[in-house]
């Protein structure tokens, strides 16, 4: 049984995560570049690499954030489509799925995002995208259908329960 849970306040959540973390990388990323070109990095002999390190750093960071705020911009746009009750799982969808062992986790799946935990009023919802092995399990699925996904522990195979 559904429990309720606004999608819409889980999007504003995760859009929340997300732009906050953009910010902490962002000012890391100044931070390290700053580093990088300060005088104390300068090489002092043929081996220090502090220099060269500092500037890997700073580029790898820079990587992120250019990656994060690609994610930013597109949850920006992101928009919870309508859904029918005999819709197929899609983008925007909150899944419940049942463990073997009869536990309840609760999935929204989402563009960007994906590994995020977020507490909606005392629910821990995790944020799927369909590049991972769940979320491409998942969409085009239905209730009561049973996923199988290949994961390094082995084969875990989840039936879902509910989607809204």
């Amino acid at each position: 049984m559904p429990r309720a849970i606004d999608k819409h306040e889980v999007l504003r959540r995760l859009r929340e995560r997300l732009a906050a973390t953009l910010e902490r990388l962002t000012a890391a990323q100044t931070a390290a570049q700053s580093g990088a070109v300060h005088a104390e990095a300068k090489q002092e002999h043929p081996k220090d690499t502090r220099s060269i390190e500092a500037g890997y750093l700073s580029r790898g960071l820079a990587e992120r954030v250019e990656t994060m705020q690609e994610a930013v911009s597109i949850l920006g746009v992101f928009r919870l489509p309508q859904r029918g009750s005999d819709d197929p799982i899609g983008l925007g969808d909150l899944v419940a799925l049942l463990g073997e062992d009869g536990g309840e986790a609760i999935h929204f799946l989402a563009p960007v995002g994906g590994g995020e935990k977020l507490d909606i009023e005392g629910t821990e919802v995790l944020v799927l995208t369909p590049r991972a092995p769940l979320g491409a399990a998942l969409v085009g699925s239905h209730p009561g259908d049973e996923v199988t996904i290949d994961l390094p522990g082995g084969k875990r195979c989840l039936v879902i329960a509910w989607v809204c």
